[in-house]
């Protein structure tokens, strides 16, 4: 394109400059998304595109996950830090503060709209409350992971990770608490949990996903009412470690000796993952009443995938100074129990804050 007079020069110029600074402005007004990258399946690779389930976690950084996906640049702006690589199943307590502490800082900066923190589905759901029950903001924050490598047929990684910036750009998930988005459902991350380890399909709750996002778009449908967030009497910028609180599992036949092992390693609280109803075998009882009496808290969940355990059903908790867990999963039991012990010992504020969280 040839232009020649002065006039049509500067008509030419003042049309680019406007175009540009109209694309200056979109970009401006787009919403700012943190992508913290932890590791995981989300970055894992295997040896071909037939291996879904035999692969290396943790081993795309973050920069090149961000790459692969420039649909990204539609949704959001989008920058990334890598806060760890490992695979999730070597989460520590001093990770989760390290990754508490740094989404609490950036959910304070004035430039960032959303967080999103991808993660090893192993024990994703464990982090996702953690961050729920520390993290004070109404800023969407969501947790997200892949259950096959980006290197596999059919990954699903891309598309996850696609709705989980496209869920934490967005103004609707504010104030909903941490957030799972994995195979186009949208989930508490109070009541979500791993439940099979080779479908795509593999985080569930018991009482259903709050919504979907389909093509970048939310449709909710009920909304979390335990306390989180902006409402949670707990915060990381206050948490400096975690006391030691462990998990016995259930068993016909059971021994005792996990339950003395742990009492004798110094355990603030033990998890009893009980069959049934939050079950506790006979021959336990007694061991698990002397740990209580040496001042350790005993908090009774259940091995079930659903349902929740009732107070002064099976045992009675009353008269043994028990802590029920009621619909988490030991998993999850342990973290409450570990960030409620960080304000409290008394056992009935225990059970508060089991009922409210």
């Amino acid at each position: 394109m040839h232009i020649s007079s002065p006039i049509s020069r500067r008509w030419f110029a003042g049309v680019v400059l406007s175009a540009l600074s109209a694309v200056a402005m979109a970009q401006a007004a787009q919403p700012h998304v943190v992508v913290l990258a932890t590791g995981g399946t989300i970055a894992g690779a295997g040896a071909s595109a037939a291996n879904s389930a035999t692969y290396a976690a943790a081993k795309v950084p973050v920069d090149k996950l961000l790459a692969g996906l420039p649909e990204l640049s539609s949704v959001a702006k989008v920058s990334g830090e890598q806060v760890f690589q490992i695979a999730s199943e070597s989460f520590t307590n001093e990770h989760l503060l390290k990754l508490g502490q740094r989404v609490s800082a950036l959910s304070k900066q004035p430039d960032v709209d959303g967080i999103v923190i991808t993660h090893g589905t192993d024990t994703l759901e464990e982090t996702a409350y953690f961050l729920s029950l520390v993290v004070h903001t109404t800023k969407p924050i969501v947790v997200v992971g892949s259950m096959r490598p980006g290197t596999a047929l059919s990954a699903d990684g891309a598309l996850n990770l696609y709705d989980a910036v496209s869920v934490a750009a967005s103004k609707d998930a504010a104030g909903k608490g941490v957030l799972v988005t994995m195979n186009d459902e949208i989930q508490s991350g109070r009541d979500v949990s791993k439940t099979i380890n080779i479908k795509t399909e593999a985080f569930k709750s018991q009482w259903g996903p709050l919504g979907m996002v389909v093509e970048g778009k939310n449709y909710w449908f009920r909304a979390p009412v335990k306390r989180h967030t902006m409402n949670s009497e707990f915060n990381i910028d206050d948490i400096k470690a975690l006391p030691a609180v462990d998990i016995v599992y259930g068993y016909s036949n059971m021994n005792t000796t996990g339950i003395e092992a742990y009492g004798k390693a110094g355990v603030k609280a033990l998890v009893h993952a009980g069959t049934g109803n939050g079950s506790v075998a006979a021959q336990a009882v007694d061991s698990l009443k002397a740990l209580r009496a040496q001042g350790v808290q005993i908090v009774r969940s259940a091995r079930v995938p659903d349902g929740f355990v009732l107070r002064n059903a099976e045992q009675p908790d009353d008269k043994y100074d028990w802590v029920v867990a009621h619909d988490l999963r030991p998993q999850k039991a342990r973290i409450l129990a570990m960030v409620a012990l960080t304000k409290t010992n008394d056992s009935k504020e225990l059970q508060r804050i089991f009922w409210e969280y």
